[in-house]
């Protein structure tokens, strides 16, 4: 029973701290681009970059989570908001920094701004 009760609470935690630094950069997203809390970005959540559903990241999650290692950093900073503002993350032919300032979601080609 007491091996079952630490299995637990190690999983726990093990899933608290993988969980815990997605919701910072996420955090740090939204105040960056001065997003409300009821805009459509800031309400997609984690969908914002990972697949729905999934810890996989979608197109415009990559692209971040590359431009943030190419900068050598973990914190959204202005280098690495013009290099993914630059790209089409979901190929829709509008990109990113369009997307954001639409308020459209930048990994989700259904999701564009409109003409």
């Amino acid at each position: 029973m007491v091996r079952l009760k630490v299995a637990t609470v190690c999983a726990l935690t093990a899933c608290a701290l993988g969980a815990s630094a997605l919701p910072v950069t996420r955090g740090e997203f939204i105040k960056a681009y001065k997003l409300k809390p009821t805009s459509k970005i800031a309400q997609a959540q984690c969908n914002l970059c990972h697949v729905p559903n999934t810890n996989k990241l979608n197109a415009f999650g990559a692209d971040l989570n590359a431009a943030m290692k190419a900068a050598k950093t973990k914190k959204l900073t202005a280098q690495v908001m013009k290099i993914i503002g630059a790209k089409d993350s979901d190929k829709d032919k509008a990109s990113n920094a369009a997307e954001i300032k639409a308020d459209t979601l930048p990994g989700d080609p259904k999701s564009k701004p409109a003409k």
